[in-house]
């Protein structure tokens, strides 16, 4: 196993490329080698986005549908060392990773934005490690006042917000953000 020091920085969501069709299948066989493998401390989650929608069958009656959101993908959050990156990409029915050029190059992961909309989209809560208290500057990753340093003014894990001051126009007011928008200053 490679060098614990300072991995949980490293934590991030990846794409997963699975046999079409066979999304659930191939998270199964993932999770069976996170434990086979003792890489629990290295792969945490696997998500298959799914939304559930009303159609009309035949007879015209209403029914519920599961459809998933993207066909042929999986959504893994994990640590990538060059032990959980073998174990992902061969896992039966997974055919790689998304964002990994081959030849070794290790994949790129999603920024929290893209994984933050992705959940959004099915209405899963994302958990996002807060590491900054009410009257801390952030830095704004992205949006509207990206590269800005900003004081929290409240934070709303329910609704997984933050209120920052922002000075508009000589005045100060203060404006909601998304938390994967911002990141701690150290």
């Amino acid at each position: 196993m490679q060098n614990d020091i300072d991995l949980e920085n490293k934590r991030a969501w990846y794409v997963i490329k699975v046999v079409n069709g066979m999304e659930y299948a191939a998270k199964r066989n993932i999770e069976q080698r996170i434990i086979t493998q003792h890489m629990t401390d290295y792969i945490f989650e696997i998500f298959i986005p799914e939304i559930t929608k009303q159609e009309k069958n035949k007879k015209g009656e209403l029914k519920e549908v599961v459809e998933k959101i993207y066909p042929g993908y999986a959504f893994i959050d994990m640590i990538v060392t060059d032990d959980s990156w073998f174990i992902v990409r061969n896992t039966p029915l997974v055919t790689g990773f998304l964002g990994s050029s081959g030849g070794g190059a290790k994949p790129v992961p999603l920024t929290n934005e893209e994984i933050g909309n992705i959940f959004r989209q099915v209405g899963k809560k994302m958990e996002l490690n807060i590491d900054f208290k009410v009257g801390d500057k952030v830095h704004v990753i992205s949006g509207n006042f990206a590269d800005q340093d900003l004081e929290v003014l409240e934070i709303d894990e329910e609704n997984q917000m933050v209120t920052v001051a922002v000075e508009l126009f000589g005045r100060v007011t203060s404006q909601p953000l998304r938390l994967e928008e911002v990141k701690a200053i150290k």
